[in-house]
């Protein structure tokens, strides 16, 4: 059902969590554990915002090598998705926490916080 479809993809867009991360995204990929330090959140804690996002496809991720990145879904043809990814990108450009967040994923070294 469609309506069923946007109340998950609202639902999802509900927390300053995941919109960060979102607006993070939108940098580069990247893996949990950089995620969890720009946000100084638990691993599981991120990582149940990350299912959230990805089951409203706004993500999707990839392992490559060592790692498992996460993607924003730029290229999403689903309904609703394909017309709310681009103005999520437009959204909060001057907000602080957002700005910060986008400096800190410019500059994470994964290799010396991810430990693997």
């Amino acid at each position: 059902m469609k309506m069923d479809k946007l109340i998950k993809i609202l639902k999802a867009l509900s927390d300053i969590n995941r919109i960060r991360i979102l607006k993070m995204l939108e940098v580069k990929p990247l893996c949990v554990c950089e995620i969890t330090k720009i946000l100084g959140l638990a691993a599981s804690t991120v990582s149940q915002h990350l299912s959230i996002l990805k089951k409203a496809g706004f993500i999707f991720d990839l392992k490559e090598n060592k790692y498992v990145n996460y993607y924003l879904n730029e290229r999403s043809q689903q309904m609703y998705l394909k017309d709310l990814i681009p103005l999520i990108q437009k959204w909060l450009p001057d907000e602080k926490i957002i700005i910060q967040d986008k400096e800190q994923v410019k500059v994470i070294d994964r290799d010396n916080i991810c430990g693997i």
